[in-house]
């Protein structure tokens, strides 16, 4: 099947670019004997994990959910990370999961031997108090009065000595510099605890497969670590894994003009790229511009009854016609993970495009998956 076959909406995952990102990540495993796993909470297209779990050492989780399909899909390594776990999952967590990240001294207390009878190696966020991000506080989890991770001052050696490691995940979107500036506040905050353990999570936000990263200072940064404290450095990248690695195609279902030239598609911001909304960001589009860099100019906007369902303003060479197919870039991540179906609107099929630009569909959607998530 062709690109221009499959039904729309759509996302396509890209599996030639994919496979490109895989293969920068294994080679930073490769060269600095670092483990690299897939945060789930960005792409967690299961199809794919028996090809991912070839590259990486596994998956890591931010519930009993993801835990259980990272360890059903793709084995290897399972971690996971909540804020609080409840007492009703706790056991199944033990049983899915290698590593446990607790968020605060007293869930430690209460979980640890549990954890430790169960063989989990166990761990504790913390918090540097280190921000790097220029954005929204909302993405900041070192932003004051944030709910994730331990200050120093909280922690003494009677918590130390239940760990094995330490945690920690304050980059979004960022390069190797934010890394080596966190790095050096996680030193001096937390440097003391490091050689009574046996790993430190970087956590994720690092965009280790974009063009313009830094894989050397990120290299550099896990090698000093490593030898420094004679720890094992692993790391969370959910971004990273599915870079610019997806499209979502969509179509013009109508035209219409309200002092700006509007089209109305078949994908909606608000139940198929929810970050669209939430960040927010304007996605990339193939084969169009920015506001009047081309001749035509249009909103582009969803089907939704929310007035606000706007994708974005782009501009095209020719005028846009009902029937016309559009392609988002870069809708592998975060899109899947998070898409609903507020006012009834039908999930995107998800298809696979191989390297050979075939097309195949591994999994549509209909009225029951609707209706099977209400009562």
């Amino acid at each position: 099947m062709k690109l221009e076959q499959l039904p729309t909406p759509c996302y396509v995952i890209q599996e030639e670019k994919l496979l490109q990102n895989l293969q920068i990540l294994q080679g930073v495993q490769q060269r600095t004997g670092c483990h690299i796993l897939l945060a789930q909470k960005a792409f967690s297209a299961f199809a794919l994990y028996p090809l991912i779990g070839q590259y990486l050492n596994g998956t890591t989780a931010s519930g009993l959910y993801e835990a259980r399909l990272g360890a059903e899909e793709m084995g290897g390594e399972v971690h996971i990370f909540s804020p609080a776990y409840q007492d009703s999952e706790f056991a199944e967590i033990c049983r899915l999961c290698d590593h446990i990240i607790f968020n605060s001294c007293q869930q430690v207390r209460k979980f640890a031997d549990m954890a430790k009878a169960a063989g989990v190696s166990i761990g504790l966020r913390v918090n540097p108090q280190c921000s790097t991000q220029e954005g929204h506080a909302i993405y900041d989890p070192c932003a004051p009065g944030s709910r994730l991770g331990v200050t120093v001052e909280q922690l003494d050696w009677e918590i130390i000595s239940m760990l094995d490691g330490l945690h920690f995940h304050t980059l979004c979107e960022q390069n190797a510099d934010a890394l080596a500036i966190t790095l050096a506040a996680v030193e001096r905050h937390f440097g003391s605890w490091l050689p009574n353990l046996k790993w430190i999570n970087f956590g994720g936000g690092h965009h280790i497969t974009r063009d313009d990263y830094d894989i050397a200072l990120l290299e550099q940064c896990i090698t000093s670590v490593q030898q420094k404290y004679d720890v094992t450095v692993y790391l969370e990248p959910g971004e990273a894994v599915a870079l610019n690695a997806g499209l979502l195609a969509t179509t013009v279902l109508d035209t219409l003009q309200n002092g700006i030239e509007i089209a109305i598609l078949d994908t909606s911001a608000a139940c198929h790229m929810p970050d669209v909304l939430e960040m927010p960001y304007r996605p990339p589009l193939l084969h169009a511009a920015q506001p009047d860099e081309k001749p035509f100019t249009y909103r582009l906007a969803g089907p939704t009854c929310l007035a606000g369902d706007i994708i974005g303003d782009y501009s095209f060479d020719t005028p846009l016609q009902p029937g016309q197919r559009l392609y988002f870039a870069d809708m592998a991540i975060y899109s899947m993970v998070k898409n609903n179906t507020f006012n009834g609107m039908a999930l995107p099929t998800i298809a696979l495009q191989q390297a050979d630009g075939q097309c195949r569909i591994i999994r549509q959607f209909g009225y029951e998956d609707f209706k099977n998530r209400l009562s």
